[in-house]
């Protein structure tokens, strides 16, 4: 394939996904629960910088059920950037390609779907929403970090402060990737499904 595959605005389909030329880069999370505020915290970073056409960076907050609409337009590229326990150091940065469900053929029971708290949702609610809505991104993936405390306050801690640089240049490293390595179309990488990275260069899985 020759010149440019993806224009702003303009929409084609490959295979059976389409391509919107669209990439959106969401922070979510609670800025009066602590450590919770790092998606928050690493957008408005992000935001101080310049961005690329087709890119947009928005604060989602705590408003997960309006981020899984706005996904519902598409996206070529959809990177979520969340605090998430997993064991870790707190602070450690850890990016995960995520393979978003696809909702059931028939479209499923809607009084069968569990209740969803509109406030708190996790990485892993999110994408189950998304599905039954039958949204399906390109690309997903969530850069994460390990919280120290996310108990009612205002403000990182010093750990989760200090991964701040390092999480901007993960997904700064991704949008990078994303423009030159064919606009994020990895999907058919059998290696690139599963599992992920930290900021010490170490794989991880979910």
């Amino acid at each position: 394939m020759t010149g440019p595959e993806i224009m702003t605005g303009e929409q084609t389909r490959t295979g059976e996904q389409t391509r919107t030329g669209r990439t959106l880069v969401a922070g979510v999370g609670n800025v009066f629960q602590r450590d919770d505020a790092f998606g928050v915290e690493v957008v408005r970073l992000l935001a101080e910088r310049a961005t690329t056409p087709g890119v947009q960076i928005r604060d989602f907050g705590i408003r997960g059920v309006h981020l899984a609409y706005d996904l519902l337009d598409g996206c070529d590229l959809f990177v979520l950037i969340d605090a998430a326990a997993r064991g870790a150091e707190p602070g450690t940065v850890t990016v995960l390609e995520v393979e978003p469900k696809t909702a059931p053929a028939d479209g499923g029971d809607p009084l069968a779907a569990p209740v969803i708290d509109a406030h708190s949702l996790a990485p892993d609610d999110i994408f189950a929403l998304l599905a039954s809505l039958g949204g399906r991104p390109g690309r997903s993936l969530v850069v994460a970090c390990e919280p120290a405390d996310t108990g009612a306050g205002m403000g990182l801690t010093e750990p989760v402060q200090a991964a701040l640089p390092h999480a901007v240049r993960a997904v700064e490293d991704i949008l990078r990737e994303h423009r030159t390595e064919g606009k994020g179309d990895r999907r058919d990488d059998p290696q690139a499904g599963e599992g992920g990275r930290d900021s010490r260069g170490n794989s991880g899985g979910d």
